[in-house]
């Protein structure tokens, strides 16, 4: 098992940037895949990209290809979400995971494992 701890969230202007973190506890950080996934309210929770547990395969919602990326330290036990050119439509609560699965299956399948969420939100 793992504990995820999210921070970085906040208000920014569209078209800016924001920087997620997620910690997660222990040294074997390498046994999972990670993820990232949002949720707006009334919506659906979504994926929106995916690192493997070395870091060298990387996966993103279409919607924010091109824009952000995830990258991890497996040293740190840290994820990082980096958030370019943000849109109003980015705007929901956004939920670091960790899975014992490959990471190509959090496109479409929830992982075993959350963190409390942390909000961001962008301004028109």
């Amino acid at each position: 098992q793992v504990q995820l701890a999210e921070s970085g969230g906040g208000l920014v202007q569209a078209g800016g940037s924001l920087r997620l973190s997620c910690a997660a506890s222990g040294r074997t950080a390498s046994r999972y895949a990670m993820g990232w996934f949002r949720q707006a309210p009334g919506k659906e929770r979504a994926f929106v990209a995916a690192i493997g547990m070395s870091g060298g395969l990387t996966y993103y919602a279409d919607s924010v290809k091109g824009r952000f990326s995830i990258s991890r330290d497996n040293a740190k036990n840290t994820v990082w979400l980096q958030m370019n050119s943000l849109k109003p439509e980015d705007t929901a609560v956004y939920y670091c995971s960790a899975t014992v699965r490959p990471a190509n299956l959090l496109v479409l399948t929830p992982p075993e494992y959350w963190g409390q969420g942390t909000q961001v939100t962008v301004s028109s």
